[in-house]
């Protein structure tokens, strides 16, 4: 398994510092941070990663089984991740927070400070034809609805990595 990307390995680093934001961050958020972290290590560019939920009521816990499945079959382990909330030193400690849909956006919003330094957007902003769209949450679907999502935030995260590429300056 030597093309899985270690998420164990994290410390802070130069570039852009993104989170990703759903609401329990143990499906939507957690693959976004997954895909994210192996698109930007393919590419070569350093960056602060994370994902939280706007809930609590996963704070701890690793991503659901079904996720880390999919993002295994995608060649990333994301099974070193835990759960945790948004908080409000987020805003000051990343430049960008991606929500997965307007409810998380919205919650997000409501707690934001008012001399916020981070851009606050929904994830699917990022993609041309899909602004205003949330990433579908496959939690109460079936298995096949996780692959769903993984091809939804691995396009975000391709983006992501377009945007922040030396060579897009």
């Amino acid at each position: 398994m030597e093309n899985i990307v270690d998420m164990r390995n994290d410390r802070a680093i130069a570039g852009p510092a993104i989170l990703f934001l759903c609401l329990g961050n143990i499906c939507r958020s957690p693959l976004a941070e997954g895909a994210a972290r192996a698109a930007f290590a393919r590419a070569g560019i350093d960056a602060t990663l994370d994902s939280a939920g706007t809930g609590d009521w996963h704070i701890g816990h690793a991503p659901d089984a079904r996720a880390q499945a999919e993002a295994r079959r995608r060649g990333v382990d994301i099974s070193a991740l835990r759960g945790r909330q948004l908080r409000r030193a987020d805003f000051y400690d990343f430049d960008l927070i991606l929500a997965a849909d307007a409810s998380n956006l919205r919650d997000a919003r409501a707690i934001r400070p008012p001399d916020a330094t981070a851009e606050l957007r929904l994830m699917l902003d990022l993609l041309p034809g899909r602004g205003g769209e949330g990433v579908t949450d496959p939690y109460y679907g079936e298995d096949d609805g996780f692959a769903a999502t993984w091809e939804d935030v691995d396009a975000v995260a391709a983006a992501l990595v377009a945007e922040f590429s030396p060579s897009s300056g």
